[in-house]
């Protein structure tokens, strides 16, 4: 994979509902095959763009996207949906200058979970649904899945993680926008969607019934799991999941079909 090294990193700012600001930490190369914006994990109360900007300036690099990382609100001071609300405006923000090139979505971790909410809450306001391509995203606030009680000692642990959901969700919500896509009646008329996680993953189960449903539902869906790979793996100086998601992306660039069947570029 060539690398690009002259990359541009600036700061920019979104407006979301009700006019809280959004920081935006942008990597752009000179001339983007596409536009990503992602959003960093931390269990929906800690990270930040400045946290995840070696992650995402060489996500920028390896794929030749330009990436743009959103500083949402952060629970429990900000809960559920300021977050989401947070993201849309950055989907905004990057598609207004994107140049009509394609413009994804994606997370790591309680990351995805918010994109993915945020890909959904774009269907059903009938706006633009970007693809999504997520890495290990947490679905299930009740963490009931088999996966959660394979290794007990393993990262997050169901406990923690159930608490980390209520301190983002416990509030006054919003019933047009949904925490989780798993609570969608349909997911028809989603955009493709590209999962990546590991399977070591306590989350893995949350991830397959994604896809199971997504697929279901007639949405394209491509899904890699990554033997021997534990959660937040991007965070690892010998990241498995940075590069797979880079390979998601060019791939995307250089074939825009792959977007009808994206399986293939998964396997």
């Amino acid at each position: 994979m060539t690398m690009i090294t002259a990359l541009e990193t600036t700061l920019g700012s979104a407006a979301a509902s009700g006019g809280a600001r959004v920081p935006l930490l942008v990597h752009r190369p000179p001339e983007p095959q596409g536009w990503i914006v992602w959003v960093h994990g931390g269990s929906w109360q800690h990270g930040s763009a400045a946290a995840w900007a070696p992650i995402t300036s060489a996500l920028a690099a390896r794929s030749g996207w330009a990436v743009v990382s959103v500083e949402y609100r952060l629970a429990p001071e900000h809960r559920f949906p300021a977050a989401v609300l947070d993201v849309l405006a950055g989907l905004d923000w990057a598609e207004a200058r994107a140049g009509g090139v394609l413009v994804a979505i994606g997370g790591d971790s309680a990351g995805g979970t918010i994109a993915a909410s945020a890909a959904l809450a774009r269907r059903d306001t009938g706006e633009r649904v970007p693809v999504q391509v997520l890495a290990y995203p947490p679905l299930d606030p009740v963490c009931a899945r088999p996966s959660y009680r394979c290794e007990p000692d393993a990262f997050p642990n169901k406990s923690d993680l159930r608490t980390a959901w209520r301190l983002w969700l416990d509030g006054p919500g919003d019933p047009a926008i949904l925490p989780t896509p798993l609570e969608a009646r349909n997911l028809a008329g989603l955009a493709p969607v590209f999962l990546i996680v590991g399977g070591d993953d306590p989350v893995r189960d949350d991830v397959t019934a994604y896809a199971d449903r997504l697929r279901d539902d007639g949405v394209p869906t491509g899904l890699r799991m990554l033997p021997g790979v534990e959660h937040a793996d991007l965070l690892s100086p010998r990241s498995r999941v940075l590069p797979a998601v880079a390979d998601v992306l060019s791939e995307l660039t250089l074939d825009e079909s792959s977007i009808e069947t994206p399986e293939r570029n998964l396997s």
